[in-house]
């Protein structure tokens, strides 16, 4: 994974994969501040990722300055991000590209589960 800084944030592109189907996701925000993993949901529909209603549940993200934004947490299987299989992860789907102008928040749950390594120096992202 490259990574792009972007007024001063670490942006990347991840391929996000989903019951067999992947689509390509740019400006997605590596967040060494953020516990979870989110995603926009008009942004993951095209592989089928939808929120379960049935299985999950709905939470508050806190943001810088305390403000809350409604989303939705729900165990995901089949799950694959950027050639890194979850075989099953807790992940959030709700509203970041038109609140915070990106199409998902890559948290530091992801970042622990897949053993990701970030090198500023060479502005990428690689598996220990």
């Amino acid at each position: 994974m490259k990574i792009q800084l972007e007024d001063g944030l670490p942006i990347v592109s991840v391929s996000l994969g989903y019951k067999g189907k992947i689509i390509i996701l740019d400006d997605v925000l590596l967040d060494t501040g953020c516990s979870n993993t989110i995603f926009d949901t008009d942004e993951v529909e095209g592989v089928g990722l939808i929120i379960d209603r049935k299985n999950g549940s709905p939470r508050r993200m806190y943001g810088v300055g305390g403000e809350s934004e409604l989303c939705y947490e729900q165990n995901v299987k089949e799950l694959e991000i950027d050639n890194f299989r979850l075989g099953s992860f807790q992940l959030q789907l709700g509203i970041t590209k038109e609140t915070y102008g990106f199409n998902g928040i890559l948290g530091v749950d992801f970042m622990i589960k897949s053993g990701l390594v970030i090198d500023f120096n060479e502005k990428a992202v690689f598996r220990k």
